[in-house]
């Protein structure tokens, strides 16, 4: 079934899209929230929610402020945290329909790294976590990192172009074909989104040991934007589980495998809660 659309206020009064995909007609048993990554929007999740909701979870998806239909300066953001704010008001209307429904977190690539820093950060905690190639590291030269420092202090409204290869996001060229001919996708960022996310990425990453909600870490094995060597730093952990599937690209669920991949994600959440 297709998904509806509603705009809900964040707490600072910005227009934030809401997506919807029902249940149809079987139990309810999980309700799931999906964080898009980078330059996408929740729109392009489509696919997704349907598999979710036709498994018996009612999921939603959130258009980041600054990204796809929701209001905000386009690819921009005063303070990390404000993603966080907007995620917490998010997780409480979610809670509140529902209070017994277990729920889950599920972001990908930024919006792994919005969701790994939101339960990290001691907000109201989801019951579990899905991070798809969350990015915690990226795939840039030290002397980038160093330039978008000092940019980001004279020219942080600066716009630079997301340089992406035609085939980095997955094998499918149709999927390519879409994301480029999309108009709600956002194809460059601003200097201060830069700098705030390599800084988010140095805080989770050294706060990691933190994370105890169980979660679930996916990531391909071809992932050529977000290495997958990155998400390595999972390992081992008690109340982790990581599987990276071989010869994948960067978005699993757009990939010939994404269905497989999906129906991994509902059996770990169906077994763990």
């Amino acid at each position: 079934m297709p998904s509806t659309v509603e705009h809900r206020a964040a707490p600072d009064g910005t227009e934030l899209v809401d997506r919807h995909w029902a249940v149809p007609g079987s139990p309810t048993w999980a309700r799931l929230l999906i964080v898009h990554g980078l330059a996408e929007h929740s729109g392009r999740y489509e696919h997704v929610g349907e598999q979710f909701a036709a498994a018996g979870i009612d999921t939603h998806g959130i258009d980041l402020r600054g990204f796809g239909a929701s209001g905000g300066q386009r690819a921009w953001v005063d303070r990390w945290s404000q993603f966080h704010d907007d995620l917490e008001h998010r997780v409480a209307w979610l809670r509140s329909l529902t209070p017994t429904v277990p729920l889950v977190l599920y972001g990908h690539s930024m919006g792994g790294l919005v969701s790994l820093g939101y339960v990290l950060d001691g907000r109201s905690l989801p019951d579990l976590l899905v991070v798809s190639a969350p990015a915690i590291a990226a795939a840039l030269p030290a002397w980038q990192k160093a330039l978008a420092g000092v940019l980001g202090r004279f020219a942080p409204a600066a716009r630079v172009r997301n340089r992406l290869g035609t085939d980095v996001l997955s094998r499918d060229p149709a999927v390519w074909a879409r994301y480029m001919a999309d108009p709600l996708n956002e194809h460059h960022s601003t200097v201060r989104l830069g700098g705030e996310a390599f800084a988010e990425q140095a805080r989770v990453t050294a706060a990691l040991d933190r994370l105890s909600i169980p979660t679930l870490v996916i990531h391909g094995g071809d992932d050529r934007l977000v290495p997958t060597a990155s998400s390595e730093a999972f390992e081992g952990r008690t109340s982790v589980t990581r599987r990276v599937y071989p010869g994948v690209r960067h978005e699993l669920h757009n990939e010939p495998e994404g269905e497989q991949v999906l129906g991994d994600v509902i059996a770990w959440i169906r077994a763990t809660v």
